[in-house]
């Protein structure tokens, strides 16, 4: 097995990295950490969950330099929470490290004269959303001539048709010669294009052919009358699974906050964290999320991308994702760093379809249960429900 020495990284990251309780490099981070401290521009793609943002933070380590004042790297995450996700995982791994790099996140709806106070510090990382990003460097408030190296997180949604051409605007105002990585769960087609088209000569690192889902997790779907039954299912399934912590999916925003209220009328421990929300409402949903005051997070896909809270057990699809991407993105909030996890989709019939086709392009079983007498059971149970295999009574034995 491949170890963090071998890869290149000095003992200070390693010994940090241990701290960590982190001693073996994951299958991205063993491919992509030789390429980038080589300076090679490189496209990663790699299932949910499988250490990414090390596979770039590590390197990125070792080749800033901490004596100077100055930024030296721009990370570039789709949503808020990833972003402040990211400024965390920085600060802990330069603590336990002894490294100083220093970080600071830049996102959108968040007081910009703070911001520019902040940057007057010369932080080593700036790590936050393209378009406030691109505004500061319109402003002359990040020196965009310093910066040798961009990271693209979640490169799959940050080179789609929506943020293309600002992430192409930011990394036209930096120097030619600098470094480009991209990194993302299903990399492929225009997105693909794109980032090759970004790049001089690119490697590119492919873990899986096909977004392969984590073998932790156990899919299950349950069946509603409609739309309007959901609710009352997923009622039953939390008393039912009694799951530690769990994120409710749901599509629309006002559906989130009706949802959330009900679940909190019937006396559960539900937050929401939706788009509209300000920084510091969102960073209490979380923080309550993380801690023990809240089992159930209602929440948009803005959730999905890159959140990493330990010990989420399930996650609801209370709405159905509209593609398998989704699914899979959605999926990955659950089950990691080897724990076991539930992905539970609560559908109508004419949903059903969608489930047999997830099925083929993930390549994974979504079993059909039911609720009986607040027991999970087979779809054809009626009368009582699945028990585990007692022992035999000692007259049986022979």
């Amino acid at each position: 097995m491949t170890t963090f020495d071998e890869i290149g990284l000095p003992l200070k990251l390693i010994e940090g990295l241990h701290k960590g309780g982190i001693t073996q490099p994951t299958e991205i981070q063993a491919k992509a950490i030789p390429l980038l401290l080589k300076n090679k521009d490189i496209i990663g793609q790699s299932q949910t969950g499988s250490g990414k943002t090390l596979a770039y933070l590590l390197p990125l380590f070792q080749k800033i330099n901490s004596d100077k004042r100055e930024m030296q790297a721009i990370i570039l995450a789709p949503t808020h929470e990833l972003a402040m996700q990211i400024h965390k995982e920085i600060k802990i791994l330069a603590e336990n490290s002894g490294v100083a790099v220093t970080s600071t996140p830049i996102i959108g709806d968040v007081n910009i004269a703070r911001q520019i106070e902040a940057l007057r510090e010369k932080p080593h990382i700036i790590v936050g959303s393209v378009g406030r990003i691109q505004e500061l460097i319109g402003k002359k408030k990040i020196s965009a001539h310093t910066i040798k190296t961009i990271v693209i997180d979640e490169g799959d949604r940050l080179l789609g048709q929506n943020d293309i051409n600002r992430v192409k605007a930011v990394i036209k105002a930096t120097m030619k010669d600098r470094q480009l990585m991209v990194f993302g769960a299903h990399i492929a087609g225009k997105v693909l294009a794109e980032a090759m088209g970004l790049m001089i000569e690119a490697e590119v690192i492919k873990i899986d052919d096909k977004p392969l889902v984590n073998s932790n997790i156990t899919h299950l779907y349950f069946m509603a009358e409609s739309q309007r039954d959901k609710l009352e299912v997923l009622r039953k399934l939390v008393a039912a699974l009694k799951p530690q912590k769990a994120i409710v999916f749901v599509n629309n925003n006002e559906e989130i906050a009706r949802i959330t209220e009900r679940l909190q009328y019937h006396h559960y421990k539900a937050y929401k964290i939706l788009g509209r929300m300000s920084k510091e409402e969102r960073q209490r949903a979380l923080e309550g999320f993380r801690g023990e005051e809240t089992q159930l997070l209602v929440a948009s896909d803005i959730a999905a991308r890159g959140l990493d809270v330990k010990g989420v057990t399930h996650i609801f699809n209370l709405d159905f994702p509209e593609d398998a991407k989704e699914y899979l993105h959605r999926s990955g909030r659950t089950g990691r760093s080897g724990q076991l996890g539930t992905a539970v989709s609560i559908v109508t019939e004419r949903e059903v379809p969608i489930i047999k086709r997830y099925e083929k392009e993930l390549m994974v079983k979504i079993a059909r249960k039911r609720v009986f007498k607040g027991a999970i059971v087979g779809p054809g149970q009626g009368k009582r429900a699945v028990k585990s295999p007692s022992k035999p009574s000692p007259r049986s034995k022979r």
